[in-house]
C-alpha cells in the first residue's frame, strides 16, 4: 500500500509540475488534495496511525532501554529523555494538526 501511494504522490506531482495546463489544473489539483486532506475518514486514519506509531515507539524503546540499560553514553541518554520530554509535553497537537491522544 505504502508504494501505491508512493506512486500516486509522485504522479500527481510529476503531473503538476510537468503540465502546460497552467494555473488554473494547479489550482483544481491543490483544492481536490485539500479537500481530501481535510475528509474526517482520512484525518481519523492518519490520527489512528499517528497513535500506533507513538504506541509502537514507545514499546521499542521499552526493549531497547531494558536491554541498553546503563550502558548508553549519558550524553545519549540525556539527548533521548529530551525528545521524550518535548514530544509528552501536552501540546495536544503536532505541526500536522494532529492531537497526541
Amino acid at each position: 500500500m505504502r508504494y501505491r501511494l508512493t506512486f500516486v504522490v509522485g504522479l500527481a506531482v510529476g503531473y503538476v509540475l510537468g503540465t502546460k495546463a497552467g494555473r488554473e489544473r494547479y489550482e483544481q489539483l491543490r483544492k481536490s488534495a485539500r479537500q481530501v486532506a481535510q475528509n474526517p475518514a482520512v484525518r481519523n486514519t492518519a490520527e489512528s496511525a499517528a497513535q500506533q506509531g507513538r504506541h509502537f515507539a514507545d514499546k521499542a524503546y521499552s526493549a531497547v532501554s531494558d536491554k541498553v540499560g546503563d550502558r548508553m553514553p549519558d550524553s545519549v541518554a540525556q539527548r533521548v529523555r529530551s525528545l521524550r520530554e518535548r514530544g509528552t509535553n501536552g501540546s495536544g497537537a503536532d505541526d500536522w494538526g494532529t492531537s497526541n491522544t
